[in-house]
């Protein structure tokens, strides 16, 4: 029986050793932990600088991982204020129904939303965001269109607005808090009335049809290209002050910790500046978020309240930032041999990196985007992230092995400060390489997305067609109660009041024969009539036919419901249609006044519009006097092209995230060169002792930002011309560099790089001072 025991408690013996073992290794991952924070001065600086960087890249993290909330919150209080109702006719009038006018206007490039409304009783519905309806003759308005109609830029706006401002939109009836929005009454709205509906409530749910496979594409692309970046940063933060760490670990050596009890300390510094760095994030984000509504970044404007990050991907945020910590961490320790009385750097093992492996990650990412090629209509997003992924990790991952062959081979040729700079490139260069990998990575990530815009442009932008050498705008409106004047000469007159060079107003009715015979008629004078084509002459009670001559002495019907009958002229000539404002003309028919159909009840009227060129106000003007004629008014500006709304909205998404992105990136260079300084304060007080110029080692500090960056956007432009090859072969593009493109994303790239040399001057004089020669 005792020996029973005794085995027995011998095969649970590695029980509590391997409990005791976890137990010790916990105490050294803590005593990591507490030197970081009461290693002196030096120690907290380090952690602290660590803790910025990470929290920088943190808080740009949390921003991304709150997109789908914005945009889900924009989209429901959208959804919650539609008053769309077709088939409104069915609503029968009672106590909280509501006549309602959907006015839709610009004022310089922005569009405004406006709503005229009048209730059928006694405790109409209301919006989302209205506690009342505005008094007769006032509206409510959005804070961002009050502010507007406050400024001096507004003053042509003024004009337009159907009253005073008597109260402002709640947030729950607008989109965003930029949004130009404003709700009026009106009591002369009756039903039946062109565009006026009847509703009983407020509120739809919209079924948003899937992305096009190419648009679905560069949606990938630019996450990945954006996201990529800050994710590097916030890698490369966890190993700011490497050489002091490497120091202080010669220490913990020299008191009798063994290597794997040296590497446990570091992982647990690691994880610590990594936590801390999450707190910082979580700082900047809340603190940032409040002050999110002051801006409006490509059109887009969103609530503080709006920016949740996902949970899930909140969750996956806070468990990858401290293990890729660690994982940074224990790689860092991989080339350093930490002894009691020092730290020896495996400079030999640096010009022996292995390429092999390198080649791996691009090569994978390029195996998975081959088989896309040719594929646009069966698009796997998954399988094209991992090998955009793939492709621009490789950058990152061949930038230190391409460093290590090229910067070695410098010659000592050059100024004092290129000498300088070059030899500290030699001697530690990784820190400015891991900097300058963020770069490379958008660099190439940029150059693949120019490609893809440029093909995407020319597929989602298209020529109008439209002419606009004699006419540069087209209005046209329904005549009813609602009208201010009553027909053409009224017309002609307020647009020409209004700025206009030219006017040219017919009234437009349409014919109908037999069962699938339409044809669209203009009525106006000869002055008009030659205007819409080429007319050898013309008088009162001609008619033209521009198409279908066989209907000459046919009757026909026309009026609202082709009610009444009518004859087409026997005399009706043939002409030929005038190149109009659009593409093609829509008309078949030219008749004078006196030979013309009845006018319906309420006409219709159409206008080309010239405009004086080079006046900034007068497309404003000519929109003042269509909403004095009639809300309904619809006026166009023509453009010789137009953009497909949805790439549109893509690519001021792209300038948005752009923007966070590259500041991110000179952020983090001025970090990282901050922080190498600091690590360096001793050199540079020696240099100044020795007397060294302060101009000198400014160019020196240029050069060493300069090189890494030069040879990292080299290598992003071959990577980024391949990933955009394969990307134009996965939407069916024949492959076309943009070099221009590739150009301004050098010029940016070098930009940054100048940018961030000035700011780190002022930190160089500081430290470039005698008293820095001082240790303890």
């Amino acid at each position: 029986m005792t020996g029973v025991s005794v085995g027995g408690a011998g095969r649970h013996a590695p029980g509590p050793a391997r409990a005791g073992r976890l137990r010790r290794w916990a105490s050294e991952v803590a005593l990591g932990a507490r030197l970081a924070l009461t290693g002196g001065r030096e120690g907290l600086l380090r952690t602290a600088l660590t803790a910025v960087g990470v929290g920088l890249g943190v808080a740009v993290l949390l921003l991304s991982v709150s997109v789908p909330s914005m945009l889900d919150a924009r989209a429901s209080r959208i959804d919650a204020r539609d008053d769309d109702r077709y088939g409104s006719e069915d609503i029968t009038p009672g106590d909280t129904t509501v006549l309602t006018l959907n006015i839709t206007t610009s004022y310089r490039g922005e569009g405004i939303r406006g709503r005229l409304v009048r209730p059928d009783g006694a405790h109409p519905v209301l919006p989302p965001g209205v506690q009342a309806l505005p008094p007769r003759g006032t509206m409510l308005v959005s804070p961002a269109l009050r502010d507007l109609l406050d400024s001096p830029g507004g003053a042509l706006l003024r004009d337009r607005m159907p009253g005073t401002v008597s109260g402002t939109i709640g947030k729950a009836g607008l989109a965003g808090p930029t949004e130009l929005v404003y709700y009026t009454v009106r009591d002369d709205l009756v039903f039946g009335q062109p565009q006026v509906q009847r509703i009983d409530g407020y509120g739809s749910r919209s079924v948003h049809e899937p992305l096009d496979p190419f648009l679905l594409m560069l949606v990938v692309v630019i996450f990945v290209v954006l996201l990529m970046p800050v994710a590097m940063f916030v890698a490369a933060a966890t190993r700011f002050g490497g050489e002091q760490r490497d120091r202080r670990l010669a220490a913990v050596r020299l008191v009798g910790a063994d290597g794997g009890m040296t590497r446990r300390i570091a992982a647990g510094e690691a994880v610590l500046s990594a936590v801390l760095g999450l707190l910082v994030g979580a700082v900047f984000f809340l603190v940032g978020r409040q002050f999110v509504e002051l801006f409006e970044v490509a059109r887009l404007s969103v609530y503080s309240s709006d920016v949740r990050p996902s949970l899930p991907l909140l969750a996956l945020l806070v468990v990858s930032v401290p293990l890729a910590a660690l994982a940074m961490s224990l790689v860092a320790l991989r080339r350093v041999v930490v002894e009691p009385l020092g730290v020896v750097r495996r400079a030999a093992a640096r010009t022996r990196r292995r390429l092999w492996w390198r080649l791996l990650t691009p090569v994978a990412g390029a195996a998975l985007l081959v088989p896309l090629a040719g594929r646009r209509g069966d698009f796997n997003p998954w399988q094209a992230i991992g090998g955009v992924s793939l492709v621009l990790l490789g950058v990152a991952l061949l930038l230190p092995w391409i460093f290590d062959r090229l910067v070695g081979r410098l010659g000592a040729a050059g100024g004092l400060s290129w000498q300088m700079a070059v030899r500290r490139l030699q001697l530690s260069g990784g820190s400015s390489v891991r900097a300058v990998g963020a770069i490379a990575v958008a660099a190439a990530g940029t150059i693949a997305l120019q490609m893809l815009f440029a093909a995407a442009e020319a597929e989602y932008t298209e020529d109008t067609g439209q002419d606009m050498s004699r006419v540069q705008a087209v209005t046209t409106v329904t005549m009813s109660s609602l009208s201010a004047v009553p027909d053409t000469a009224g017309l002609d007159a307020r647009l020409k009041a209004a700025g206009a060079t030219s006017v040219h107003t017919y009234r437009r009715e349409m014919l109908h024969q037999g069962e699938d015979v339409y044809v669209q008629i203009a009525v106006a004078d000869c002055a008009v009539l030659r205007e819409l084509a080429a007319l050898d002459s013309c008088a009162d009670g001609d008619a033209f036919l521009l198409e279908r001559p066989e209907l000459a002495g046919q009757e026909v019907t026309t009026g609202e419901e082709f009610e009444h009958a009518w004859t087409v002229p026997a005399g009706a000539r043939t002409a030929k249609a005038r190149p109009g404002p659009y593409s093609r003309s829509d008309i078949g028919l030219l008749v004078t006044p006196s030979v013309a159909p009845p006018p319906r009840a309420e006409p219709a009227f159409v206008s080309y519009v010239g405009l004086a060129p080079g006046d900034p106000d007068a497309e404003e003007r000519l929109r003042n006097a269509g909403m004095a004629v009639n809300p309904t008014m619809d006026v166009t500006v023509l453009r010789s092209r137009a953009v497909d709304n949805t790439f549109a909205g893509i690519r001021r998404g792209l300038f948005a995230g752009a923007t966070v992105t590259l500041l991110l990136v000179g952020l983090s260079l001025l970090v990282g060169t901050i922080e190498q300084l600091r690590e360096r304060r001793r050199t540079l007080a020696a240099l100044v002792a020795f007397g060294t110029r302060r101009s000198t080692m400014g160019w020196s500090v240029l050069w060493q930002t300069l090189v890494p960056v030069v040879l990292g956007l080299v290598l992003a432009t071959a990577l980024g011309l391949g990933l955009g090859g394969l990307l134009l072969a996965t939407v069916d593009v024949p492959f076309q560099a943009d070099l221009a493109g590739i150009g301004i994303v050098c010029g940016i790239a070098g930009g940054v790089v100048l940018l961030v040399t000035a700011a780190s001057l002022p930190a160089l004089w500081r430290l470039m001072r005698p008293d820095g020669l001082r240790f303890e």
